[in-house]
């Protein structure tokens, strides 16, 4: 029986995944903040017979402190995990703040995934094929990294946030598998670009009907976005970085996965964490 841990798994892709495994047999442990989801996720668990191997912890993933904390956490508990997968992820409309003071969408889509990679890397590596799976850019021209205002201070723009993320989590891969050469965990980099999800939950009337029909209309079920992720869980790429747009393999030699730009966000991150989160 194998261990998964799923960040953002209480709806979408998190959830179809969470359900996937738990009819497989293995264990699940899904991490989230919507307590009535995560209790219908318990629910659904309970039906399928497999109640004793789901698992759902609330957090607030934006949260550097509480994201160290649950860490921690799921170390003691589970001291072998087999995948973790990074989907945790709110469209932010307005900027907004920590209390630690890190911008909400920075935070959340970036700094949680970093620290969970390398806080969860030793159990990870006990398990027999390791595998990471972040859901992210990935590599597309889009987007860019603002480094003199990576928390937007003086402009926040909602996709310009949302973008960076995207472009700062191909970093996060390139930046985990450069310092760790000789690990077994294998990361997986993979965009499903457009699934029907929680897309327009953030939005105010009339922009949320319109997105919902476009979403019905033009986005790939959950249930067929799963497919390639459950196949990058199941057998792992032999490369320790891969980056997937749905089924086709991405280029990773290109200037989105720069091994300086890597490093570069990396030791910022470690700075902003040292600076805002408690000892």
């Amino acid at each position: 029986m194998r261990t998964l841990v799923i960040t953002g798994g209480t709806q979408g892709i998190g959830k179809a995944l969470a359900q996937h495994y738990l009819t497989r047999g293995d264990r699940v442990v899904v991490i989230g903040t919507n307590q009535n989801k995560g209790e219908a996720l318990l629910a659904e668990a309970n039906r399928l017979s497999a109640s004793d191997r789901c698992s759902f912890l609330p957090a607030d993933l934006s949260s550097p402190t509480v994201t160290i904390r649950l860490a921690d956490q799921l170390r003691t508990r589970y001291p072998s995990i087999d995948a973790l997968v990074l989907g945790a992820f709110r469209y932010q409309i307005r900027r907004q703040e920590t209390a630690e003071g890190v911008e909400r969408t920075f935070a959340l889509y970036v700094l949680s995934r970093f620290l969970l990679a390398n806080e969860l890397r030793t159990a990870l590596e006990r398990a027999p094929h390791p595998v990471i799976v972040n859901l992210c850019g990935t590599g597309g021209k889009g987007g860019w990294l603002h480094w003199d205002d990576l928390q937007l201070r003086r402009q926040y723009r909602p996709l310009a946030a949302t973008m960076q993320g995207a472009r700062a989590n191909d970093l996060l891969g390139v930046a985990f598998t450069d310092e760790h050469s000789d690990s077994p965990v294998r990361y997986v980099l993979h965009n499903p670009l457009f699934v029907k999800t929680g897309l327009a939950e953030p939005f105010r009337q009339p922009t949320r009907t319109a997105l919902s029909i476009i979403t019905k209309v033009f986005a790939t079920p959950v249930d067929k976005a799963i497919q390639p992720i459950i196949e990058r869980i199941d057998t792992p790429p032999r490369p320790a970085l891969s980056a997937f747009r749905v089924d086709r393999m991405i280029d990773i030699t290109g200037p989105a996965f720069d091994r300086n730009a890597a490093r570069q966000l990396a030791d910022t991150l470690r700075n902003l964490i040292i600076n805002r989160t408690d000892d």
